[in-house]
């Protein structure tokens, strides 16, 4: 095959109780923008962790300009020239900018570190990307958005042969987005191979020449984009016929809100975060609320949920007038709360599945009222059935689940509750479009049927 960069053959990886990958191929061209997608467990995390070091494969050979390799840690992926940014950007807040991507491999003069030298690069580095920031002020002072671009050039300067980014998206607007892809399009002009995983469709069909499909962690096939319609590409992830998609993403029915009123908020405001918001959330209701990067979506439903303390303005739950300024007090409310960042403020990787959607319920109950464990297995045995959490058992670690996954397990903790107001800030991000839909769906109906009354959603669901 022509200009063929990468070529990973017949990977298997076996975790205990779980074959995460089978026979998997994939190739990757020089100068190619190419999409792995598949569902959230399909396979493509594992895959790439292969690629780089993380996990020892089991079986199959990787080879890059024809040359095999065995990376046996990131370290030694990067030696080989791959580079990964992935969806949570793991950068050091409290370092520079320029400290950030020379860290580790600091250049020396008369054996000091070179400050002058690693300042004067990355500001080479960013401009090369069209970033002109100062690159002397620490990681933390930038958005969300910057720091993507600096781990991008921390990546490009370690690289010069494969560049991975892994749901690079899923924080940006649409301005910002389009700013990313003009740098991902230079870097392919320029020979890089570029792996782009990502679930919104729009992008994939965008940026993309090919796409590798994988199901259950097996290969569905390679295609090139601009000759598979989008229908038919997800027909092949979520393995139905095209006859079955035909009302895909639909929703059967729709919530049906009552005249009262759960929850009045008037003129409520926190200094630095939020002027004078006012939201009114009926019973029965879903409520989509969108907004921009920086426009106070998740600084509203934070204060609704008592993460910050209201420094203006009133709350009224079933008509009383509370004071909700911490999470205890909502929760003593029937309210819940889902975050947006799933790795820092939902998942505690290394407690298990079971561990973990006890977790909130636990917390409201007390440290002195312990949940017996066979009611604990049932809370969770039910949420795994109620959410189709694909787990090995219920001790599995939640780590090891896919990020849909880890995501429908936050969920089932705070289902857990019997929440009177249940508010997800960004429920979809980084995850496939069939548990998309599936997580709709559900909001509607817990709606509809249960006692849960609300789901509150940011911008991407809106898009």
């Amino acid at each position: 095959m022509e200009n063929v960069l990468l070529e990973m053959r017949q990977i298997d990886k076996v975790f205990p109780g779980v074959k995460a990958l089978s026979h998997v191929d994939f190739t990757l061209k020089a100068g190619e923008i190419h999409s792995l997608m598949g569902e959230n467990g399909a396979g493509k995390s594992t895959l790439i962790k292969v690629l780089t070091g993380v996990y020892p494969k089991n079986g199959g050979t990787i080879k890059l300009e024809g040359a095999e390799i065995d990376p046996q840690t990131p370290k030694q992926a990067q030696e080989c020239g791959i580079s990964t940014v992935y969806q949570e950007v793991n950068l050091c807040s409290n370092l520079t900018v320029a400290e950030n991507i020379f860290i580790g491999r600091e250049p020396r003069k008369h054996g000091f570190i070179d400050w002058k030298r690693i300042n004067l690069r990355a500001q080479e580095l960013l401009k090369e990307l069209n970033i002109d920031i100062d690159v002397t002020k620490t990681l933390d002072h930038y958005s969300v958005a910057i720091q993507q671009m600096i781990a991008i050039a921390r990546a490009v300067d370690v690289s010069a042969k494969i560049l991975i980014l892994d749901e690079p998206t899923s924080s940006l607007d649409e301005q910002e987005t389009q700013r990313l892809f003009a740098i991902i399009r230079k870097l392919q002009k320029q020979g890089m191979g570029i792996i782009f995983i990502s679930h919104f469709l729009e992008q994939i069909y965008d940026l993309c020449d090919r796409v590798t499909i994988l199901r259950n962690g097996e290969l569905i096939g390679a295609y090139d984009v601009a000759k598979l319609p989008k229908v038919e590409l997800v027909a092949k992830m979520i393995g139905k016929d095209l006859s079955a998609m035909q009302d895909f993403g639909k929703m059967d029915d729709k919530s049906v809100p009552s005249d009262e009123v759960f929850m009045a908020a008037k003129k409520i405001a926190c200094v630095g975060r939020l002027a004078q918001m006012d939201v009114e959330i009926h019973k029965g209701e879903v409520m989509g609320f969108a907004g921009l990067l920086g426009s106070g979506r998740t600084e509203t439903a934070e204060l609704l949920f008592g993460v910050h303390e209201i420094t203006g303005g009133e709350i009224k739950v079933n008509g009383k007038t509370l004071r909700i300024d911490d999470p205890m007090a909502a929760m003593q409310q029937k309210i819940a709360f889902c975050p947006e960042d799933r790795k820092q403020q939902g998942i505690i990787g290394d407690l298990s599945v079971r561990d973990n959607i006890i977790l909130a319920m636990q917390a409201k109950d007390g440290m002195f009222r312990h949940i017996p464990y066979k009611e604990q297995v049932k809370i969770a045995d039910d949420a795994i059935k109620l959410l189709q959490i694909k787990v090995s058992d219920r001790e599995q670690l939640i780590k090891n689940l896919s990020g849909g996954n880890q995501q429908k397990a936050i969920i089932a903790r705070w289902l857990a509750t019997n929440p009177e107001l249940l508010i997800l800030d960004e429920p979809t991000r980084g995850i496939d479009v069939g548990t998309k839909n599936e997580i709709q769906k559900m909001a509607v109906k817990l709606a509809k049927e249960k006692a849960w009354r609300l789901s509150l959603f940011p911008v991407r669901w809106m898009k």
